[in-house]
This record gives C-alpha cells, sequence and structure tokens, in this order.
C-alpha cells in the first residue's frame, strides 16, 4: 500500500475488497476523498471504492468475507452499494462516464473505465485512486496531478472548468467550500470560470446548497468560503440579504462600517470558541436587518434603529431553507 497513515481496520478491510474483487473477477481501487484525506492527515471514515464491473456484486462478496452477517444497502438504479464495518462507511459503484443535460444536475450514466470515472470528478485533488488489485497493490494513479496540486494547495479541475460548473453547478459551491476547509487557493481561470456560471447554481436544490453552506459555516474561518461566495456571484443569488450589507456609504462626511466584513469578522471570531452551528449561524445574522433599517439623520449620521428586532423577525424563516 501506497504510503498512507491507514489504520489495522482500513489496512484489514483494503485486503478483504481486494480478495473479493480478485475472486469475481473485477479490477478495483480506493478512490476519492477517503486517499485526498489520508495524504492530507486528515482524519475520515468514508471509504469509496470503484471497480470496472458490478458495484453492487462486489459489496455483497466483500461483505461475505468480513463478516456474513453485515448488511449491505443497495441502490439499484444508481449501481451503488454501503456496507458499515467497525466505524467505517464503505461505498461501491462501478466505474462509469457521465454526460449531462443542460436543465439538470443529474447526468446520464453509462458503464466506464477507471479512466472515465476519474475524467467525471469536480477536481484533481479527488480524482486520486490507488490499486486493490494483485499485479499493482498500492500504486497511486493520478492521471491529472492531483498529488501536485495538493502540494501546491489548489483547487483545479480535471476537464475544462466551464464544462466542469455548467454540467453540475453544486461543484461550484464545493470548490468554494473546499478553499476554506482545506486552506487552499482556488486556480485563477477555475474560479473565473465560477464567476462566469454563477447563475447556473438556481438549478441546484435548496437542500444541496444549504448543506454545502453549513459546511463552509464549519469551517476553521468561515470567512474565507464566505467572501469567495460574494465575490464568485453565487452569494448574491443563494443569500441576497448577506450581500445588502456590503458597502458604507457617504453623507455630509460620515460614513458606517462596512457590515458585511464586521459580520465575516464576528463569524471568525466566534468560531475560535465553538463548533456549534447554530451560534455561528446567529453570529452571522446578528445585523442581517441593517440595510432595511438603515437611515440619515442630520446632524447625527447613519442609524439602525430596531435592526435587532427585524432580523429577529427574519431568523426563522432563514432557518427553513
Amino acid at each position: 500500500m501506497m504510503e498512507i497513515p491507514c489504520t489495522k481496520r482500513e489496512m484489514e478491510l483494503f485486503e478483504r475488497v481486494a480478495e473479493a474483487a480478485r475472486q469475481i473477477g473485477v479490477p478495483c481501487y480506493l478512490i476519492g476523498g477517503f486517499v485526498r484525506d489520508k495524504l492530507l492527515e486528515r482524519p475520515t471514515k468514508d471509504v469509496d471504492i470503484v471497480c470496472v464491473g458490478d458495484g453492487i456484486a462486489l459489496a455483497h462478496q466483500v461483505a461475505g468475507l468480513l463478516d456474513p452477517s453485515l448488511k449491505v444497502n443497495y441502490f439499484k438504479t444508481y449501481g451503488t452499494a454501503q456496507i458499515r464495518f467497525g466505524d467505517l462507511e464503505i461505498e461501491f459503484v462501478g466505474a462509469r462516464r457521465e454526460s449531462y443535460r443542460h436543465h439538470s444536475r443529474n447526468p446520464d450514466v453509462e458503464p466506464g473505465t477507471l479512466e472515465d470515472d476519474q475524467l467525471r470528478r469536480d477536481f484533481t485533488i479527488n480524482a486520486l485512486a490507488i490499486s486493490l488489485n494483485t499485479a499493482d497493490y498500492g500504486k497511486l494513479i493520478d492521471p491529472f496531478n492531483g498529488l501536485q496540486d495538493m502540494q501546491d494547495k489548489i483547487i483545479r479541475t480535471p476537464l475544462e472548468p466551464g464544462q466542469t460548473f455548467s454540467d453540475d453547478p453544486l461543484r461550484m459551491m464545493r470548490a468554494v467550500r473546499f478553499a476554506s476547509q482545506l486552506h487552499f487557493t482556488i486556480l485563477p481561470e477555475t474560479f473565473q470560470a465560477i464567476q462566469d456560471h454563477a447563475g447556473r447554481i438556481k438549478i441546484i436544490s435548496q437542500e444541496r446548497i444549504t448543506d454545502e453552506l453549513n459546511k463552509i459555516m464549519l469551517s476553521a474561518k468561515p470567512s474565507v468560503g464566505l467572501d469567495l461566495l460574494y465575490k464568485s456571484g453565487i452569494l448574491k443569488i443563494i443569500f441576497p440579504q448577506m450581500v445588502d450589507l456590503v458597502g458604507v456609504e457617504m453623507l455630509e462626511g460620515k460614513g458606517h462600517k462596512d457590515n458585511f466584513y464586521h459580520t465575516l469578522q464576528v463569524i471568525d471570531n466566534i468560531s475560535r470558541h465553538t463548533r456549534d452551528l447554530w451560534l455561528r449561524w446567529a453570529a452571522l445574522l446578528h445585523d442581517i436587518g441593517k440595510p432595511a433599517t438603515k437611515r440619515f439623520e442630520a446632524g447625527h449620521g447613519w442609524t439602525f434603529h430596531g435592526h435587532d428586532a427585524v432580523g429577529g423577525k427574519w431568523c426563522p424563516a432563514f432557518s427553513r431553507n
């Protein structure tokens, strides 16, 4: 096995997967986030296995070798299966190629090669695979130089970025989330493609947008991701009330602080002390009512009377989204 820090349980799992794949005659590989996080020495319990063949059949074969009583959850429509082994969640899928229609992020899928499967991945750092085959067990397969991108701390797409983000616009928020979580930089041409295709986020369900936003909020420094969402144009679409906080207006030589960047500082401050998602959201929303209550009083300056009450009335609606 390539030099990645695996536990005894993980090594046992990989040996059983390799044996099961040999028994049914399908090549198989570790792939995606598990490989990325292990190389970055980040904790992870989600194991993705891709095989060139029937992923559901491989899952059943693996479960039989690990423990015949293990339950295999499978989804025939998508060709995926899941099992739990101790604290590990393992997902199996057959290698595939994908094509997209403009109105949907749900692809048309057909069986493919490992190379097809790696090409459909969102970012080079998520396309890394490790062979679990007898001939080259443990070999890293990295067709897009994802390992170098990881070392350089950059987010880049395997395909032309405009195609990647147009096909599945949620990947734009995932790029921001990984930049925020991993302290990576989105490559300039990749970020430009996000700006160019920001409007495509409208075809994504609110549930998936909220899930990605919450993951950004749980970053060590949420301001990184929130500022990227603002600069990309996505925040204006998914959370326009936040963008209304941006800027400083001057009258009679009097201005006020930029409430957007003030809010980002507040959420970073609280994030140093708690990972409680609701407290972080409270920090994010504490000034959300200011744009609606902003007034200029001659001889006095800017006021935001009652902004706390207005924000308080809005918060239940935000929490439902």
